[in-house]
């Protein structure tokens, strides 16, 4: 450890109490340990910064402080800004219960894991198939004919185990029975 090193502990050592006492003030006792943790990381990497007197080593420190005081300030506004968004957004987007679609996820599972890729691609994620091309680094012609085998498949499967209602009762399953059956693959448009 050089003499800098030394000096450095020794000033962080001496400050660190009173420091953490200034933290708790400002952001309570639950945040200002970790708070002491980023003042001494920062103190650590401006090493070079730090004043050779010991009095403005330790005001040194407490501007580290009031400056990590003001970012953690400004991360708890946006955290609250960020839930109170999410508070008022409609729940719409609420996830359909845990066994709902068990047929139809277990008929994926039991596909070949590359088509079964395609299919969570196109029908869980969004993506249109040119998107899904893209992801998978393959062509979209490619794309268009393992989607085509893997609805084939599944259409099969499904209807064998006889889950068809289960499937048409969900907005994505109707998407895919009408892909499956009906519409034909346009890969510019989504599948």
């Amino acid at each position: 450890m050089s003499a800098d090193d030394a000096a450095l502990t020794d000033a962080l050592a001496a400050a660190a109490p009173d420091v953490l006492r200034y933290l708790e003030r400002r952001l309570g006792p639950d945040d200002a340990a970790d708070a002491l943790g980023d003042v001494l990381l920062v103190a650590w990497r401006r090493a070079g910064d730090r004043p050779e007197a010991a009095d403005a080593t330790r005001l040194w420190l407490f501007g580290i402080a009031r400056n990590t005081v003001l970012t953690a300030r400004r991360t708890r506004a946006r955290r609250v800004g960020l839930v109170s968004r999410l508070i008022r957004q409609p729940a719409a987007q609420t996830q359909p219960a845990a066994d709902r679609g068990l047929e139809v996820r277990d008929a994926i599972d039991r596909l070949d894991p590359d088509l079964a890729e395609v299919v969570r691609l196109v029908h869980w994620e969004g993506l249109t198939l040119a998107e899904a091309a893209l992801v998978l680094d393959q062509p979209p012609s490619t794309l268009r004919s393992r989607y085509r085998r893997a609805r084939d498949e599944l259409r099969a499967a499904l209807t064998e185990r006889g889950a068809a209602a289960e499937v048409e009762g969900s907005p994505r399953g109707r998407a895919f029975l009408v892909a499956a059956n009906r519409r034909p693959l346009d890969l510019e448009g989504g599948g």
